[in-house]
């Protein structure tokens, strides 16, 4: 059924960050260059893993989708938050509302698999070493990667499907900066359980089933990295998962804390929703580009191959514009 029989409320309100003009001048400010320097990290991520062939392994490959999923659960909210911000108008329409909430599930969901993906990358790698090459095929880092995807699609619509048959009426505030499901059940006036359950039933076993992998991929690297008897091999051997473990302990830890918290508004909940969408974005890369001694080889290497081609074509401009 269209979702204009279903709703009262044509429009919600973000309650945002803060309602003071002036601190929203700020916000705005600071929001816009996290967003461009996120946006400019990543991208540059994607370039030189692509430009690179010392790169084209599995781990960089998920990278590459890790970098992507940053670009794209960085753009769901921010820039809806910026317009908010510049034009201190503050609200969404219940269709971008739920749009919002499907990307940002689907987003979220396929980043958590993905960083599963990736430890059990680490433990093939540290793990199993010499085996490395047949336990990650190519094919099986290309299925993983479009399980991934597969998976978080599948969470987000069904989601987002119960949540189109919701009733919006009365209260229409959210004390938030962007459309989250949980925060859209206290303004529903019609029966919210069928969501609440379809809610638990996708995003629950995702969460706690990654965690476990994660769990268990790491703890078997521990043990690994504790029977190698020279320090350099068990530095080396660190260091090869130190950057996904911290990407990790972000995003988890943040996600979660904000996700046990009730639906408030309270400065910590909002605090905690900032870090794992939109500081996570941002750090990434540079999380792999100061703990990775590789990434920072291929940068270099890349800037070095693209400011020459650049040079030359600005000297062919010139050129061409001298009569």
């Amino acid at each position: 059924m269209a979702l204009e029989n279903h709703s009262t409320v044509d429009e919600f309100i973000l309650l945002g960050l803060s309602a003071d003009p002036h601190i929203q001048a700020l916000l705005f400010a600071l929001f816009l260059v996290i967003y461009l320097l996120t946006m400019t990290g990543n991208l540059m991520m994607l370039l030189v893993i692509k430009a690179d062939p010392h790169l084209h392994i599995p781990m960089y490959f998920f990278l590459s989708h890790l970098s992507f999923l940053d670009i794209c659960f960085s753009s769901v909210t921010v820039p809806k938050l910026l317009e908010n911000l510049f034009s201190q108008k503050e609200t969404i329409s219940v269709k971008g509302c739920l749009a919002q909430v499907f990307f940002l599930l689907m987003s979220g969901a396929t980043e958590v698999c993905l960083l599963a993906v990736m430890a059990y990358d680490c433990f093939a790698a540290i793990c199993h070493p010499l085996l490395y090459g047949q336990k990650m095929s190519n094919l099986l880092c290309k299925a993983l990667v479009w399980a991934s995807w597969a998976l978080g699609l599948l969470i987000a619509f069904f989601n987002i499907l119960s949540a189109m048959n919701l009733d919006f009426c009365g209260d229409d505030s959210i004390p938030h900066y962007s459309c989250e499901l949980p925060s859209l059940f206290p303004l529903s006036c019609s029966d919210v359980s069928t969501s609440f359950t379809v809610m638990l039933s996708t995003t629950v076993p995702c969460g706690l089933g990654t965690s476990f992998l994660i769990f268990f991929s790491y703890a078997r690297i521990v043990s690994t990295i504790l029977s190698i008897s020279s320090s350099s091999g068990s530095s080396k051997a660190f260091s090869t998962c130190s950057s996904h473990l911290t990407t990790v302990l972000l995003l988890y830890g943040s996600a979660f804390l904000r996700h046990l918290m009730p639906v408030s508004g309270s400065p910590l909940e909002l605090i905690f929703s900032v870090q794992y969408s939109v500081v996570t974005p941002l750090v990434n890369p540079l999380i792999y580009n100061l703990k990775n001694n590789e990434v920072k080889i291929a940068v270099k290497r890349t800037m070095r191959k693209i400011f020459p081609l650049l040079t030359n074509h600005i000297q062919r401009l010139e050129n061409s514009l001298i009569p």
